[in-house]
């Protein structure tokens, strides 16, 4: 793709980056074909080569953002499907996330969906607040049905709709900040990423991958100063808030590495997975932190990833269980980690089922299901029909996220990855497993 920047613009290094994106484009539109919105809306400026145009002409005419670049730049879920099917190498991911930086400093939004976003950003990347915010959402559930036909409180109607009846309560042993590994066993030393809404929601991803790793031989740290990933802010195009989070984590890990080093830093929510591995992208430019910021991206892991590479014994555990496997967007497009799930569960024993077009999105996106309600929740229907295709006896994902959004429609039980691996290396059966 020809562009026309300025030298002036390209002092800026986040037009020089999405300059050297936009002329990776060929305009070939295989990424029409697996672009969920596009596949759902059918409008061009909602695939991502109509999202690139838009982007090139606000960037290139170094313009605040218009309503309409915004519109059906707030549709895209940052699947990433794209760049898998780009035979260019287009890093969208990229683009898009300057984009929305550059839509935040110069849009102003409508007074709710203002309203909504600072809500959200204030409360989810915390934890004890996002307890709190479950806790008061149970009494408002039943009102939902009254307030769904105001167009501006939508989103507060999915955050209703999201919200579990019951909270499980925190355990214990994740206020600790060392996991000792197994004595006969030692192998290494790890950090586990707890996550913000994970360890909130289900906290028993995090106690079957602390479990499993130090019965496998390795001394798990778990800091409790640990905050955000900054994940989803910087997917909000709050990018100030993004990289302070983000400096928070790297120091904070790095303070409890110490002198001894890592073997990895673990992740269990692809989503704030993909956005770890990419730390020293987002801090290239900070002289105190880039360097830093590199190091923990090349630590960071996928527990799958991590635990393939590890040699894990066969077992007959999952023998007679039909498992749909629900690859996340983040996991399969954003860190390119396919068949190390699958290839772990079925060494476990269990009938691994590739769902029906599993390259597309579950609609859950972070705070997409709350903030795009309505095209969430037709990819959600779409995704529940494509595993109910297969019969499982239960689904298995290795995001917090698609858990919550596949579960919310879902009678089948739907379990992280890690908890039935533990299971099947001498854990407890997971609870909401049925016999």
């Amino acid at each position: 793709m020809q562009t026309s920047f300025t030298p002036e613009q390209l002092a800026d290094p986040g037009v020089a980056r999405a300059e050297e994106i936009l002329r990776k484009c060929v305009h070939c539109g295989f990424c029409t074909a697996t672009c969920p919105t596009y596949l759902t809306l059918g409008d061009e400026l909602d695939s991502p080569r109509g999202r690139i145009y838009l982007i090139k002409d606000m960037l290139e005419n170094d313009r605040p953002a218009d309503g309409r670049t915004v519109k059906h730049i707030d549709r895209c879920l940052s699947c990433l499907a794209c760049m898998t099917t780009c035979p260019s190498g287009v890093h969208y991911m990229h683009l898009v996330d300057h984009a929305r930086a550059h839509i935040q400093k110069t849009y102003r939004r409508p007074l709710a969906d203002r309203f909504y976003r600072a809500l959200l950003a204030a409360v989810l990347p915390y934890p004890g607040r996002f307890r709190l915010a479950l806790m008061a959402a149970r009494p408002g559930k039943p009102f939902a049905g009254l307030i769904e036909k105001i167009p501006a409180a939508r989103p507060l109607v999915s955050m209703l709709a999201l919200a579990p009846s019951a909270l499980p309560r925190p355990d214990a042993k994740l206020a600790r900040e060392r996991h000792a590994a197994d004595a006969t066993k030692a192998r290494g030393r790890v950090i586990l990423m707890q996550g913000c809404a994970q360890r909130v929601l289900d906290p028993a991803i995090n106690l079957a991958t602390i479990e499993l790793l130090t019965r496998l031989g390795y001394e798990v740290l778990t800091p409790q100063r640990e905050a955000c990933c900054g994940s989803l802010t910087h997917h909000m195009g709050r990018e100030d808030d993004a990289h302070a989070s983000v400096r928070h984590t790297i120091d904070t890990w790095l303070d409890a590495a110490g002198e001894d080093g890592l073997d990895a830093i673990l992740i269990t929510t692809s989503g704030c997975g993909t956005t770890v591995k990419d730390y020293g992208h987002m801090l290239r430019n900070d002289a105190a932190y880039q360097q830093k910021a590199a190091r923990v991206s090349a630590l960071a892991k996928d527990i799958t990833e991590f635990l393939a590479a590890i040699d894990l014994p066969q077992s007959r555990v999952g023998e007679g269980i039909r498992l749909a496997y629900h690859s996340a967007c983040s996991l399969q497009h954003g860190q390119k980690v396919t068949d190390a799930p699958k290839a772990l569960l079925r060494q476990a024993g269990f009938t691994v089922l590739d769902v029906p077009e599993g390259h597309l999105c579950c609609g859950s996106a972070g705070t997409y299901n709350m903030l795009q309600s309505e095209i969430s929740e037709k990819l959600k229907a779409r995704k529940l029909a494509n595993i109910a295709a297969t019969r499982p006896d239960a689904i298995a994902a290795g995001n917090i996220g698609c858990i919550t959004q596949i579960a919310s429609g879902s009678k089948v039980p739907v379990l992280h990855t890690v908890e039935l691996l533990n299971w099947a290396h001498g854990g407890k059966r997971p609870a909401r497993l049925p016999r």
